[in-house]
């Protein structure tokens, strides 16, 4: 356990700070929470085998789990890490959630034609999609941790994403033959 912090010199603990005319309360009261934040320091430091990586990694997850709680239930991530996560598996999450917004952004833009409807809205998916993997690879990059098998896994990522894209696209065109002839 570690030892209590004082204020003065007669080591006295940090709950019993003596009136001494010299120190303000303002700041004697400063000083009594600087001295109960280095006590907490010092225990969690102790507590947690002075591996600050765990301890961030646990606060992390903790406040990242109680924050999908209310979407995703109980252990979110525990859950979420639990799925396939190949690039086929992230490739077809990515695009079933782009793609599943397209009817909520036909109804917000009643005024456009379903290809014109279409385009506008693969063109906005796709930029953010775009957006989201260079950022990605931003990130593993600075971690220095994108090479090999990262990398090409992103990269095979990607590109499934895009065919699925365009495989959804080719799903709302018409055959050639469905298509109305056009007027002489």
């Amino acid at each position: 356990m570690a030892n209590p912090v004082s204020l003065n010199a007669k080591s006295a603990p940090a709950g019993n700070v003596s009136t001494d005319a010299a120190v303000s309360p303002a700041t004697r009261a400063k000083l009594q929470l600087n001295a109960s934040i280095m006590q907490s320091t010092a225990s969690i430091s102790i507590g947690s085998q002075n591996d600050p990586q765990a301890l961030l990694y646990k606060s992390a997850i903790t406040s990242i789990n109680e924050a999908l709680k209310a979407e995703l239930g109980e252990n979110a991530l525990q859950t979420v890490s639990a799925q396939d996560n190949s690039p086929e598996g992230t490739a077809g999450r990515i695009v079933s959630l782009a793609t599943g917004f397209f009817d909520a952004f036909k109804k917000q833009n009643p005024g456009m034609e379903d290809d014109e409807a279409l385009g506008k809205f693969m063109d906005t998916i796709k930029g953010g999609i775009e957006k989201g993997f260079k950022e990605a690879r931003d990130i593993l990059q600075g971690l220095k941790v994108l090479d090999g098998d990262i990398a090409a896994n992103i990269d095979k990522t990607y590109e499934l994403v895009m065919k699925g894209l365009e495989d959804f696209t080719a799903s709302f065109s018409k055959p050639a033959e469905e298509k109305p002839e056009a007027e002489a």
